[in-house]
This record gives structure tokens, C-alpha cells and sequence, in this order.
């Protein structure tokens, strides 16, 4: 193993940061609701070997909005929400995964990176602890400003079941 990873254990809903060899942060997090898999559409998530391939949203406000990783300018409200009921929210950061392993989570309909898989912020009341996204990992918004401030572009990952 590295000295400094991800693992996001997805039967626990857990995503732990090793640094320096040692566990230093742990987080609760929500994964897919469909459960783990790599075809592409099948809104699952990824499992094996990725790599943070890119920092997105460094700067940002707490509850920023973003569509197709660019803020929009909105910060996340209930009003906003009940105005946008059909929205997947991704807020405040995002970590974009790019598979490591070709032909399970890298290249062709298993391509983790085209299937915009990230590690990102989601509302209060989105339920975390259980799987509920769309393939993504869901984070409190607290939770992703300190794991996006901590960790650096290339970071590998492991997700697991």
C-alpha cells in the first residue's frame, strides 16, 4: 500500500484518508443506491484501484452549486431545492476518480472518469451512512472542504465492497 490513500469501504459507507502510513481522518459517506458495479449507465459505483484526477471547486463557497463540474453560481437552499426537485446536487467540491485498472474501471463501458464518477459535497438532509447517490460518493459539506484541502491531485484511491 502507499504511504498516503483513499479507501472507501462500501458496506461500512466509510471513507478513510491514510497519510503517512497511519489513519488520520475517517468520514461517513453515501455511495449508490444501485449498489457497487462498473458498467457504464448503471449508476453504481466503481470498485478497485482510481486515483484523484482532478481538484475542482477550490475557493468555492460552502453549498455551491455545480453542473458539469462548473459552479453556477448558486448556493444549495431548501427553496432552491423545492424549485429543482429532479437535480442530482453536487456541492461545495469535487474530487474527480479516474479508474487505474484497464478493463475493469478504466477504458471502454467501465471507464470510471467518463462515467463522472466523483467524491463530492451534498445537502444537510441528504442521508449519509447509506447508499443513496447515483454512482458518486456523497460527503457532508464540512466533510469534503477538509478531505479536498488535505489531499493532493494523483492521490490513489481503493473502493471496496
Amino acid at each position: 500500500m502507499p504511504d498516503n490513500y483513499i479507501v472507501i469501504k462500501l458496506s461500512e459507507q466509510r471513507l478513510r484518508l491514510w497519510e503517512n502510513g497511519a489513519l488520520s481522518r475517517e468520514y461517513t459517506v453515501s455511495t449508490a443506491a444501485n449498489g457497487a458495479g462498473e458498467q457504464s449507465g448503471s449508476e453504481r459505483t466503481p470498485r478497485g484501484w482510481h486515483r484523484v484526477r482532478a481538484k475542482i471547486g477550490a475557493g468555492c463557497a460552502s453549498g455551491s452549486v455545480f453542473v458539469a463540474r462548473r459552479p453556477t453560481g448558486e448556493l444549495y437552499s431548501p427553496a432552491l431545492a423545492a424549485d429543482n426537485p429532479q437535480r442530482d446536487w453536487i456541492l461545495t467540491r469535487i474530487l474527480w476518480l479516474c479508474g487505474e485498472e484497464p478493463g475493469k474501471n478504466r477504458l471502454g463501458d467501465v471507464d470510471t472518469m467518463r462515467r463522472f464518477i466523483y467524491i463530492h459535497g451534498s445537502p444537510d438532509d441528504v442521508a449519509m451512512g447509506e447508499p443513496g447517490s447515483h454512482g458518486c460518493v456523497r460527503m457532508r459539506d464540512r466533510d469534503v472542504i477538509e478531505l479536498f484541502d488535505r489531499v493532493p491531485p494523483g492521490l490513489p484511491v481503493l473502493i471496496e465492497e
